[in-house]
């Protein structure tokens, strides 16, 4: 049995934050859930999974194709009544924003949350946006935990607020709170969860056509200024302590600035407000907390998020309270904070002495090595990288070639000695901006795209090549898994995980329907073969797909038992 299916109710386990979601929306009574692996959050579809092949699972979990399908599926589970989430990292959020904006109108009937981790100091990640704009942006609630036990905690609590306002519900973590271990105390969990509700028809709700969405609007401003009533009186937001200097936190940052004050002798003189029902802002709460105050110091990590709000709050209603954070440089809008940052601020902000601990002498210990991320010994993808490579410059191509690449391990193929990947945006981007390329240069292009990224957001674009006429080479690496974020199955695989039984989406006939003509499947491990293909289909001065077809050598290790 899983762990977090345990029937303990008050027994702690130490659980990461994306594990107490789990329990959290199991508890909740969760009967739909859908995602798309993307770190910090794949811990959460990874327990979703494992939890859905259990004998008499308690819930409904897939790997959809992509974030928004993945939306999407929740979505409709939750207008038939049925509570479902979906989880994500932050970028994912961006894909699935088309989705998010409209739901926000139509709303919910089953309580759904989102989650959206995201990745201060982008430790796997591409960009390091501030998803709390999301909440601003679609006019929906957030919450934000600063421990596994919250993040248990508030994950149901979303599950009744959504239901209370009939929107969905998003919590926001990020790296720390994703990944941090805590004590987690069980609750208990619901007997009585059904995975099959009932769809009501009303095409005046469920259908925003302009006559239908100006109507729903209305009730989604109505429903924000509901949701600020209860983020006036969330037990998530409190205060403690008095003095002239208040600090407003969030997230793991409140439990630094919790630490600092008490280490810096600060607890009578500070006021101190935690805010976890972080959007609509609770602007009550928050007149009150300035009230008699000198100066706030706002700790959030990534943008001025509720620095910014608390400067219009103060000038709209004639305080005169000094707001510090990241425009008055104790915090930079760059990276996630650490303790010994956060003190240092808090001291400052305090104007009492602060003396950084010293560093010991590590002048006597030789300096370590550099160790960067690379492609794994043995992975295929270094084969079809130096298959590539020589087959160009055989054809007297190298020099002049450009290689737009896509998100996954291959992006690993940008550092020496491989160096093919020149050119990245996004999951897709490596079809799309080849298109660009094609068009605006004479140089040879060749991009390189995975399996998984490739049904998440590589067709469209393929397609639109096809039709455009495009000349480039794609060369799809098809290594059997979703492996950058844990080896999960995706509508391509071959080589599968015990009990998955999911049919198979051939990605040579996929490209064959989108109508490119010129495609060679190739095993890259067998290098003169190979060769020979590429040298063949890179000669040519047209659109064409190369399918480089072997199987991930970790995840071959681990499903198929092979040394």
């Amino acid at each position: 049995m899983h762990k977090l299916l345990e029937e303990s109710p008050g027994k702690k386990l130490l659980l990461l934050g994306n594990e107490a979601i789990v329990r959290g929306a199991l508890e909740a009574g969760a009967a739909v859930c859908a995602a798309y692996p993307g770190t910090p959050s794949s811990e959460i579809a990874n327990n979703l999974f494992f939890i859905s092949q259990e004998p008499s699972p308690p819930l409904y979990f897939e790997f959809s194709t992509n974030e928004k399908v993945a939306m999407e599926v929740a979505a409709a589970a939750s207008a038939a009544g049925i509570r479902s989430l979906t989880c994500m990292k932050h970028v994912g959020m961006n894909v699935a924003a088309d989705v998010l904006m409209t739901l926000a109108y139509v709303g919910t009937k089953g309580g759904m949350v989102i989650i959206t981790a995201d990745d201060p100091s982008m430790h796997s990640s591409q960009n390091e946006q501030d998803n709390r704009y999301y909440a601003r942006f679609s006019n929906l609630p957030m919450l934000e935990p600063s421990s596994p036990q919250e993040a248990k905690e508030m994950t149901i609590a979303a599950f009744d607020i959504s239901e209370q306002l009939e929107l969905p519900v998003i919590v926001r973590t990020t790296t720390r709170t994703s990944h941090v271990r805590g004590p987690v105390e069980l609750g208990e969990l619901p007997s009585n969860v059904t995975r099959k509700g009932n769809f009501q028809k009303d095409p005046r709700r469920w259908v925003p056509v302009p006559a239908v969405a100006r109507m729903r609007h209305k009730v989604l401003l109505e429903a924000e200024e509901k949701a600020r009533g209860l983020a006036e009186k969330s037990k998530y937001n409190f205060s403690k302590g008095q003095g002239s200097l208040g600090i407003l936190a969030t997230g793991v940052g409140a439990c630094y600035a919790a630490d600092a004050i008490h280490e810096l002798g600060l607890s009578d003189k500070v006021k101190f407000l935690r805010l976890g029902f972080i959007y609509p802002f609770p602007n009550q709460i928050l007149l009150e907390f300035m009230q008699g105050l000198d100066k706030v110091l706002v700790v959030e990590e990534l943008e001025p998020f509720h620095e910014d709000n608390l400067k219009t709050l103060a000038y709209e209603n004639g305080l005169d309270v000094e707001i510090l954070g990241k425009k008055s440089g104790h915090f930079s809008r760059l990276y996630e904070f650490d303790p010994g940052h956060v003190k240092e601020a808090v001291a400052k902000a305090a104007s009492v002495d602060y003396t950084p601990p010293v560093m010991p002498d590590l002048s006597a210990i030789p300096e370590l090595p550099m160790r960067p991320p690379s492609l794994c010994p043995g992975c295929p993808h270094r084969e079809t990288y130096n298959g590539i490579k020589e087959a160009l410059k055989a054809l007297g191509q190298e020099e002049k070639a450009i290689y737009p690449t896509d998100i996954g391990c291959y992006t690993l193929g940008l550092l020496p000695p491989i160096q093919m990947a020149d050119y990245l945006l996004c999951m897709g981007s490596s079809v799309g901006t080849s298109a660009g390329f094609s068009v605006a240069t004479d140089h040879k292009i060749v991009s390189f795209i995975g399996d998984s990224t490739f049904f998440h957001s590589g067709i469209a674009p393929l397609a639109n090549a096809v039709h455009n006429e495009h000349k480039f080479c794609l060369v799809i690496l098809d290594n059997s898994t979703t492996a950058m974020t844990g080896h999960q199955p995706n509508p391509g695989i071959s080589l599968r995980p015990p009990g998955y039984d999911k049919p198979r989406v051939d990605i040579e006939e996929v490209v064959k329907a989108c109508g490119v003509k010129n495609i060679a499947k190739v095993n890259p491990y067998k290098h003169k073969e190979s060769l020979e293909v590429y040298k063949e289909v890179l000669a040519k001065d047209e659109l064409s797909v190369i399918i480089a077809e072997a199987p991930c050598i970790l995840y071959l290790k681990r499903v198929g038992g092979k040394k």
